[in-house]
């Protein structure tokens, strides 16, 4: 995957990189991609970067020169950096972005707003990082070959900041939670950034597989228990293809509403397995995945729904068209319910028992990795459940009429469409009726 791709940059944005561990790679790698699509990049620098990096851009020109030259120069090399002056073997930027954005015509301006030294890991000091206001994307960088290093000045930027603040053992070994809470932290890995930015962060350094990869997963779950962060982005700068993956908050939404009028009483609530309902053993089997949130759409025996939904861990919403609205009407309750950093929903029957959390694993890998927007899992050629459906899809579904069906969106996004193959027709089968609740408790193996 692309950078652009990962971090959803769009011609306009004014993206600012900040933290430490490859924020120069990561401008340059960024700037060549964008430029080779064709787009108008400038870049700069709101601090300062090391003079022989300079030499490494395609052009670099003083905004002295002024706002003509600046846009011929882009004219022809696509990407230029803008820096005012070097002294002492350093070139430096340039003092407000906001000329920058006002007098060049360029697609997109990419700021590096930081500093670390050449450290993989860092905490800011009071005067870091210098973020312009206008900035629409801020992305702080950690590099994953900050693991295991110790927390000293050495091989980590302001060490003792993070020993001060949250306890982590001086001179100890740097560990994925404490890469994860700089992160996230508002006076850390987010000090200054403008309200209204988006935040993708970038965990520069992961490799294609392995622990490491494994670690750096851990790491972005983590980094998402912050609103402010809207994604996290898995790969190396250096790599043809930088991106492994993104990890957003994915919601999933248990549709349990039903009047189960074939069943005569809630299928959610009939016993699955170890004194558990079939909503309980569904909660689990998502928890195992590691979904969170997960929201339970109620109607139908509100009351009792909601207390095994909550004794389980899941948070509750009520539908109040569940009588006449059918399934949609809980779609629609459940996506409306969801707060506004998640990225993706993942659309769950409150009837399929067998849902299995290998399967929700391959659907959000298939998502993480860029390889649809719209996932489902398939067996023997045919579409199942859970269906995973991002965000930029939700309208469309919410606007559907009454007598509509989440298959009306799905239907019209073939190209956006994936369809993740796995080996049990879980995906396929729910309880409707006596019969098919004695069925799929055989397959289940309870008898």
């Amino acid at each position: 995957m692309k950078l652009r791709q990962a971090f959803q940059i769009t011609r306009g944005d004014v993206v600012a990189l900040v933290g430490a561990g490859g924020k120069t790679s990561t401008l340059m790698a960024l700037a060549h991609e964008l430029a080779d699509e064709g787009w108008r990049v400038l870049t700069t620098t709101t601090t300062r970067i090391a003079e022989e990096e300079l030499r490494l851009m395609p052009h670099a020109i003083q905004p002295q020169a002024g706002a003509q030259a600046i846009s011929d120069a882009l004219a022809q090399h696509r990407f230029t950096f803008v820096y005012s002056d070097i002294r002492g073997g350093k070139a430096y930027g340039v003092d407000s972005a906001a000329w920058l954005l006002d007098s060049v015509d360029a697609d997109v301006l990419i700021v590096e707003a930081d500093g670390a030294r050449r450290l993989p890991f860092k905490a800011p000091y009071p005067h870091e990082p210098v973020i312009p206001p206008e900035t629409s994307l801020v992305v702080p960088i950690a590099s994953v070959s900050a693991l295991g290093q110790p927390l000293d000045d050495t091989h980590v930027y302001n060490a003792q900041a993070m020993t001060d603040k949250f306890g982590f053992y001086p001179g100890g070994a740097v560990k994925s939670p404490w890469i994860a809470q700089v992160l996230r932290d508002e006076e850390m890995g987010l000090r200054g950034v403008p309200e209204y930015a988006r935040v993708i962060a970038w965990l520069n350094g992961t490799p294609s597989s392995g622990y490491l990869r494994a670690r750096a997963r851990l790491i972005a779950k983590l980094t998402l228990r912050s609103p402010r962060v809207y994604g996290v982005a898995l790969g190396s700068a250096r790599a043809s293809d930088p991106v492994c993956e993104v990890q957003r908050t994915v919601g999933a939404v248990i549709l349990a509403a039903g009047l189960s009028r074939r069943m005569g009483e809630p299928k959610v609530l009939l016993p699955w397995t170890n004194g558990t309902t079939i909503l309980e053993h569904i909660i689990r089997q998502l928890m195992l995945a590691r979904v969170d949130p997960i929201t339970v759409v109620v109607g139908n025996r509100a009351d009792d729904v909601r207390a095994v939904a909550e004794r389980a861990g899941a948070r509750v919403v009520f539908n109040p068209d569940y009588a006449t609205g059918e399934m949609l009407s809980s779609l629609k309750t459940g996506l409306r319910s969801m707060s506004a950093n998640t990225a993706a929903a993942l659309v769950v029957l409150g009837d399929q028992p067998r849902l299995q959390p290998r399967t929700v694993d391959q659907v959000l890998m298939a998502y993480a990795e860029g390889k649809g927007e719209i996932v489902a899992p398939s067996y023997q050629m045919r579409r199942g459940h859970p269906i995973l459906i991002d965000r930029r899809f939700w309208k469309e579904i919410l606007d559907l009429p009454p007598d509509g069906a989440p298959r009306d969106v799905i239907n019209r996004y073939p190209a956006q469409l994936a369809h993740v193959v796995v080996e049990t027709d879980s995906v396929l089968r729910d309880v409707d009726t006596p019969e098919d609740y004695r069925d799929e408790r055989g397959r289940a193996g309870l008898g």
